[in-house]
């Protein structure tokens, strides 16, 4: 399914990085993203929608305090944080800070704080 083109669209995101392929392969592993070649051949992600994609820049400074913070929507917030860890990362808020939101932070391996937000399950009628 090709991504919806729309005026106002978040579509592309930049993400400082250390190592290039430390941090393709550790956002391919948390979070199940599409990882590939640009034409240019610089390396490039895919979210798991295909709506959202970017690509990893050296030399810039990670965003290592939350400014403007970007939260990956993610089916279980407590899984996905077992993933970071495993793959390098760091939790920096755990779940149940933001309650009664289902959200938490990491750090990525390069520095990055970025948000997990979990969709709560409907009430029961």
């Amino acid at each position: 399914m090709p991504p919806t083109l729309s005026n106002g669209k978040i579509c592309y995101i930049e993400i400082p990085a250390t190592d290039i392929a430390r941090s393709a392969d550790f956002y391919s592993r948390a979070f199940g993203w599409h990882i590939r070649k640009r034409g240019d051949g610089h390396t490039a992600f895919d979210d798991t929608t295909g709506q959202v994609s970017g690509t990893w820049i050296l030399g810039r400074s990670p965003s290592s305090q939350p400014g403007i913070l970007i939260y990956v929507m993610v089916d279980s917030a407590a899984a996905t944080l077992d993933m970071i860890v495993a793959n390098g990362g760091e939790i920096v808020q755990p779940i149940g800070a933001d309650a009664p939101e289902i959200t938490a932070r990491f750090r990525d391996p390069a520095g990055n704080i970025i948000g997990l937000y979990q969709q709560p399950k409907p009430a029961s009628a």
